[in-house]
């Protein structure tokens, strides 16, 4: 017998993308090691996900057994529904700090995600009091809006640290790995009608997430980075 599923495959990775794998996962560990509860409570991490009003089945949730040398078994293929809304959520090891929630046809550029940061910094300071004497670890990945002039600038108004994010690198964002991932196994086959009953399910999901998932989800950054290490900068299974 055998499971027939597809597999995703890595973006094929150059020697130098590879190096500065291994390079800045060094450089996270060993901020992460020199003091493992200060980071878990500096730490700040944020991305973009849209969610679509309805996500079909992935092919590994609906894989069949079959005996060996039968044909793979045939399903009609299903698309994710034209309506969908952009969530981008700042989160930490305490849990969901805010979400922000565009329409579809809108973009989020430099100006937009400053403004995010700003929101940022304030929800910090009102919802993690113990922040306050503190250093924000911020975690972002490369996207252009992320990585612009203009945010560079404010981060730095902001006095947060910025951990490093190699190119490339999803499997390095929590957000990608943990919060999203599982967030869109328990959306999948699930119809909404309007954006509202999309973030009204969006809520209550996190919102039934007790701090140790949040926790884990962070925690699995050192042996990921570690494994990266010694695979010499290939991406690490999920």
């Amino acid at each position: 017998m055998r499971k027939l599923l597809s597999k995703w495959v890595p973006r094929l990775l150059t020697p130098d993308q590879k190096q500065q794998r291994v390079d800045d996962s060094e450089r996270c560990l060993e901020l992460f090691k020199r003091n493992k509860k200060d980071f878990l409570r500096r730490y700040v991490t944020m991305d973009e996900t849209w969610i679509h009003h309805y996500t079909p089945e992935s092919k590994r949730s609906s894989a069949e057994w079959t005996t060996t040398g039968e044909s793979r078994p045939k399903r009609a293929k299903t698309q994710k529904s034209a309506g969908k809304i952009m969530a981008s959520v700042f989160w930490d090891a305490h849990g969901i700090l805010f979400i922000d929630y565009l329409e579809k046809g809108k973009t989020i550029n430099s100006e937009c995600y400053m403004a995010l940061l700003d929101r940022l910094s304030a929800e910090i300071k009102k919802k993690r009091p113990h922040m306050q004497k503190k250093k924000v670890l911020f975690h972002q990945d490369n996207a252009s809006c992320h990585k612009s002039m203009k945010a560079m600038v404010k981060l730095n108004e902001l006095r947060f640290e910025l951990l490093p994010h190699p190119p490339y690198s999803p499997d390095f964002a929590p957000s990608d790995y943990w919060l999203f991932a599982d967030m869109k196994k328990m959306l999948q086959g699930k119809k909404f009608g309007s954006n509202e009953e999309v973030i009204a399910e969006t809520e209550a999901y996190f919102e039934s997430k007790d701090k140790s998932f949040y926790i884990k989800g962070i925690e699995k950054l050192e042996e990921r980075w570690n494994e990266c290490i010694t695979l010499e900068g290939e991406y690490v299974d999920e």
